[in-house]
């Protein structure tokens, strides 16, 4: 005769599957993040902080940089390399246009923090978003972009001159593409 399990045991000894990816602590994405910006990013330590205090543990970042140049209309055009907690780099680039009360030209190293991105190929999409930006020689600043469930926060820190407050995106591709739409 076969033993008989209750269905309730059965059901309690499962375990459920949670939405589960490998991710980054904070103190090695501020590790990486000192290193990428190097000793001219004051205050780095903080921004991070803020970032992991609003959303928690990234599963991926992109290390790169950016142009920018905006009068009224703007373009950003950017590269960099996607990074996976669980250990996959490759090649990613972006661009997207925006628009408001924007002026100038900066050059930023770009580190983005990425939350919920269960494969790379959700990324590429275009993430829309608020930005203001004062940049008056150098600065570090950083906002949030969502679609879905994925949120993505760029961290600038930037060289040149430009300040304002625009609307637009960041539309990650696999290849450069010169048209920002």
């Amino acid at each position: 005769m076969k033993p008989f399990i209750p269905i309730f045991l059965l059901l309690t000894s499962l375990s459920w599957p949670t939405q589960a990816y490998d991710t980054y602590q904070q103190e090695e994405i501020v590790q990486k993040v000192e290193a990428f910006f190097g000793q001219g990013a004051e205050n780095i330590g903080e921004v991070v902080q803020k970032v992991f205090e609003d959303h928690g543990e990234p599963n991926a970042f992109i290390a790169g940089e950016e142009v920018g140049a905006a009068l009224g209309i703007g373009l950003r055009y950017g590269r960099g390399t996607l990074s996976f907690a669980y250990g996959y780099d490759r090649p990613i680039f972006w661009q997207g246009p925006s628009i408001g009360i924007d002026l100038g030209v900066n050059v930023a190293k770009v580190f983005v923090l990425i939350y919920n991105l269960p494969s790379e190929d959700l990324l590429f999409q275009r993430f829309p978003g608020v930005e203001g930006s004062l940049y008056f020689v150098g600065g570090i600043g950083v906002n949030y972009l969502q679609s879905s469930d994925i949120i993505v926060a760029p961290m600038r820190f930037g060289a040149g001159w430009r300040q304002g407050i625009s609307a637009g995106y960041m539309d990650f591709t696999e290849r450069a593409h010169y048209n920002p739409f």
